[in-house]
């Protein structure tokens, strides 16, 4: 790996970004699910037991989002520096969200506590909701764009005083969250739906199944018809210059065809997964719309950064653009991390055998009751 170029390196660690990243949309099933509690669940009861099947995963989806932001950080700094430093006030409130459903797993059934059972819930909800919503609104500021400077010394600054919030007033990056709320509650209904042996929890899980594929549908369509058809950025891989082109995007599809060919089977192995549970009610249909979910997400963050792609346009200075060669790493840092990365098949494996070894038998109300330290 040494003798690896450092375009080589930084595409290598773009995919596994894209990967991770995938990992994490496909996690949020847990937050998908917390929204459907009050849904899904009409006793005290059959809200316990949804509650504790989500339980077993949340620290999942929240290290995945480590990960990712973590991969980011190691692998790609000046876009963290840039992202992260400027749109503070975004990334707070999903820093938020995400703290207060670490506190609501660990006190909403704590005896005495002083705001009792429904107000965590009701901040799970808000996790689940808000917290998915402004993380895909964020995503979509890697397709819109950003209100950046950064100077030759890669220092940066924001332009606006809103600090990202402004990003909400893009139909997109609207449109990009809500798909992903309800992409979420997809999966989360599918996911106690083949968790959870209990008939009316899991009849009501395939209704709203149905509902929100209605309404994830058309948000889709409308986000990926977006991202291939609007206008990109490339830049020049000599002089770094950046300029206008047109479906950029699809371009690079078409520029690789495996990568095309990938996407349009990740969307049928996701509509698939859906059908099988409303239609032949398979309860294991979690794992094709997930692998769907995984290859689909995998491939629209991957061709964001390959082909001389801008991934992060400034709607300042567009040759402030961040790109994967612009803002990595140095050699040598990414190819230690490299090395280190050939470990991660070993720690999916360890995840793999764990959420195995968890759901080897449905979870029932009778198993949860009798546990003392239940969620």
């Amino acid at each position: 790996m040494e003798t690896f170029s450092l375009y080589t390196l930084q595409t290598y660690w773009w995919l596994l970004v894209s990967i991770i990243g995938a990992l994490f949309v496909f996690m949020t099933f847990v937050q998908g699910g917390q929204t459907l509690l009050h849904k899904l669940g009409k006793t005290e009861e059959e809200r316990d037991l949804i509650i504790n099947s989500l339980g077993r995963k949340w620290e999942l989806t929240f290290t995945a989002l480590v990960m990712f932001g973590g991969a980011l950080f190691a692998a790609f700094p000046l876009f963290y520096a840039v992202s992260f430093g400027g749109a503070y006030y975004v990334w707070m409130a999903i820093l938020f969200c995400f703290i207060i459903q670490a506190v609501s797993y660990e006190y909403r059934k704590k005896p005495n506590n002083l705001f009792g059972e429904r107000f965590y819930e009701r901040m799970l909800f808000i996790n689940g909701s808000l917290g998915i919503f402004l993380i895909g609104a964020a995503l979509g500021t890697l397709y819109r764009g950003g209100n950046f400077v950064v100077n030759q010394m890669h220092l940066s600054h924001w332009t606006t005083t809103t600090y990202g919030l402004e990003a909400l007033l893009d139909p997109f990056n609207v449109a990009f969250g809500l798909m992903l709320v309800f992409l979420s509650r997809m999966q989360g209904a599918l996911y106690l739906y083949n968790n959870i042996a209990h008939e009316a929890i899991a009849q009501r899980a395939l209704k709203h199944l149905k509902y929100d594929t209605l309404l994830f549908l058309p948000l889709f369509l409308y986000v990926a018809g977006s991202m291939l058809f609007q206008t990109g950025y490339s830049y020049d891989p000599q002089t770094h210059l950046v300029t206008a082109e047109s479906m950029k995007l699809l371009h690079n599809l078409m520029a690789y065809p495996l990568l095309a060919i990938v996407l349009v089977a990740g969307v049928l192995l996701l509509l698939i997964g859906v059908a099988l549970a409303l239609f032949r009610n398979n309860n294991r249909a979690i794992w094709l719309s997930g692998t769907g979910t995984v290859m689909v997400v995998t491939i629209l963050l991957l061709i964001l950064g390959i082909n001389h792609t801008v991934y992060y346009p400034s709607l300042v200075d567009l040759q402030s653009s961040l790109t994967i060669e612009n803002s990595s790493g140095s050699h040598y840092t990414l190819y230690v991390m490299s090395i280190v990365s050939l470990l991660v098949p070993v720690v999916l494996g360890y995840i793999f055998a764990l959420w195995r070894s968890m759901d080897k038998t449905k979870l029932t109300m009778q198993e949860v009751q009798s546990d003392p330290h239940h969620y």
